[in-house]
């Protein structure tokens, strides 16, 4: 069982109740970084995206129940219902020992803990000295995280992450999670979910020779989570810089996310720190 870590968000004394409603619309629907209260015996359901999760707490204990269901039509929102069911016994369950009077429960947005390589549906040719702006939604883990002082007990992606391998032989190189996008160039095109965060990914291709673009790796462990007056969730920009030099690129994390987004609020941080600076990788680690 993972040891309780304690969530490096907190709630600011600014975010009220009142702050919370801001965002919130409508009593039914979930809310990130807001707590909820639970008496014991009572159960949140959670549907949200692919995803169906159960928190309960009892007069000793925490318990999540989690499962992924494949669904034709994805729902939009974040539906939450709190009462006495439970679902099935065939869905493993997790305990979690319950400390002191802690009845309170929030729920932390997190990015994926480790790179993540985009398959476009439809590669992308950037001409010779070209640039453009692609935007990926990419999938968020929830962060249970338990009593006032917010400690997590359990990390739950809410789609089912595919593994993939990416370097130039078996030993050197790196896993990585796999997932397919529209890769969109206009962002009023983007959908916007509340399971989902929007990441900017500006590529500059300053070679002489076109760049064409069939998968790249998007480094979302590197990435913090924000939440703007909309309610929509997004993360700093990536920028990607391919010179001259054909075996390297560079590739940037900007500190806060793009003025596209409009006003935020910092929700989650990323799982991983970058120090000051750009970064380089290798040209295939970034493009495949």
């Amino acid at each position: 069982m993972k040891q309780p870590a304690e969530c490096s968000l907190k709630h600011s004394p600014q975010h009220s109740a009142a702050a919370d409603q801001r965002w919130k619309s409508s009593s039914d629907d979930g809310l990130w970084a807001s707590p909820y209260t639970l008496k014991s015996g009572e159960t949140q359901h959670h549907s949200l995206g692919h995803s169906q999760i159960w928190v309960t707490l009892l007069d000793m204990e925490w318990q999540i129940r989690s499962q992924q269901e494949e669904q034709q039509q994805v729902p939009k929102d974040w539906k939450l219902v709190t009462g006495h069911s439970l679902p099935s016994s065939d869905i493993p369950v997790q305990r979690f020992i319950r400390n002191g009077d802690a009845e309170m429960v929030t729920y932390v947005p997190a990015m994926a803990d480790r790179p993540t390589v985009i398959r476009p549906y439809q590669p992308l040719t950037i001409a010779a000295e070209g640039q453009c702006i692609i935007y990926v939604g990419t999938a968020l883990w929830m962060n249970v995280c338990i009593g006032p002082k917010q400690l997590l007990v359990a990390s739950i992606p809410l789609s089912e992450p595919s593994l993939t391998w990416v370097g130039s032989n078996t030993m050197e190189g790196e896993l990585c999670y796999s997932a397919q996008s529209y890769a969109r160039l206009a962002l009023e095109a983007v959908p916007k979910r509340p399971w989902r965060a929007v990441t900017p990914v500006n590529i500059h291709n300053r070679r002489p020779q076109p760049l064409l673009v069939e998968r790249f790796n998007l480094p979302t462990q590197l990435l913090s989570i924000h939440r703007n007056h909309l309610g929509q969730l997004w993360t700093p920009g990536v920028n990607v810089e391919v010179d001259t030099d054909v075996n390297a690129a560079s590739m940037r994390v900007d500190p806060s996310p793009p003025p596209a987004a409009g006003p935020c609020e910092p929700l989650g941080p990323a799982r991983e720190q970058v120090s000051r600076g750009r970064f380089v990788r290798t040209l295939d680690r970034i493009f495949g």
